[in-house]
């Protein structure tokens, strides 16, 4: 049996229940992130951030149609 055909045997209610867990444990990675980066030593000096930003630096520049 398939995942995706599993999924669908769950019952809606287990679904949903499925779906706010999944999305609960996205948030709480997303934010223990920079506490785990701090821990094992990978946060970025001042400088490496500082060109991080500007590597991702949105640029948007007007066009004549």
């Amino acid at each position: 049996m398939s995942f995706w055909s599993s999924y669908k045997g769950l019952s809606p209610k287990t679904r949903a229940l499925f779906g706010v867990g999944v999305m609960a444990w996205a948030a709480v990675g997303l934010w223990m992130t920079p506490q785990v980066e701090g821990a094992i030593g990978l946060t970025p000096t001042p400088e490496e951030q500082q060109e991080l930003d500007r590597k991702l630096a949105i640029r948007v520049s007007r066009v004549e149609r």
